[in-house]
């Protein structure tokens, strides 16, 4: 997949330039670390377990979803972004992975993180994606995905890095379509920056009981 490479090229790139530029950001953007905490309780209630961080990045938060108490892991598509992640958090588990294909066993985690990581993900494949998340979640396992939000088919998602990975903006009820057919029920919808050029959401689902999803 063209895709997948262009994103992986991407954040090779300027791995270590991202990192530095995103240390402090969720103590810069509160109403977000708020969506990381929220996720972290909501864990927590259901006893806890592994969560993945499905592209963790540098590991930032998958740092603070540790520091709050839950079981996490970083998976990147990214190799320097791995390595950056581990560098910088030498406690926590960071693998390369994609979210295409989750090397992780069935109904194996309490929760998964996607934070502004289905960006760079195409329409076609987010189903598939979505299904991936929803097969390696236990019942009733917790899932938080955040995004910006937009009418727009396409936007670079930054454009300080060499070689910007292609991101795609999309409205709260599209994905929530999506998380829906995959056999999740929605809990929660947080709108960020409603009044900014470009405004985030952050959507809080759960997986219904049930066998995970076949992949067609």
């Amino acid at each position: 997949m063209t895709w997948l490479t262009e994103t992986r090229n991407s954040y090779d790139a300027d791995a270590a330039g991202y990192a530095e530029e995103t240390r402090d950001l969720l103590d810069r953007k509160l109403h977000v670390r708020a969506g990381v905490v929220l996720f972290a309780d909501l864990v927590r209630a259901i006893g806890g377990g592994p969560v993945a961080d499905v592209g963790c990045g540098p590991g930032h938060t998958t740092a603070l979803l540790r520091e709050l108490g839950a079981d996490a892991f970083g998976i990147d598509l990214s190799p320097a972004m791995i390595e950056t992640a581990r560098s910088e958090h030498s406690g926590a588990r960071f693998e390369v992975g994609s979210m295409t294909d989750l090397k992780l066993a069935d109904a194996s985690l309490a929760g998964v993180l996607a934070w502004w990581s289905l960006i760079h993900i195409p329409d076609e494949a987010v189903p598939g994606v979505i299904e991936q998340f929803h097969r390696v979640l236990r019942p009733d396992g917790v899932l938080a995905v955040g995004f910006h939000v937009g009418d727009e088919p396409e936007t670079k998602a930054s454009g300080e890095r060499t070689t910007p990975a292609r991101g795609y903006r999309r409205q709260p009820s599209r994905v929530a379509g999506w998380l829906r057919e995959a056999g999740f029920t929605l809990e929660a919808q947080h709108l960020l920056n409603p009044d900014e050029p470009k405004p985030g959401a952050i959507l809080f689902a759960r997986r219904l009981p049930g066998p995970p999803c076949e992949e067609g």
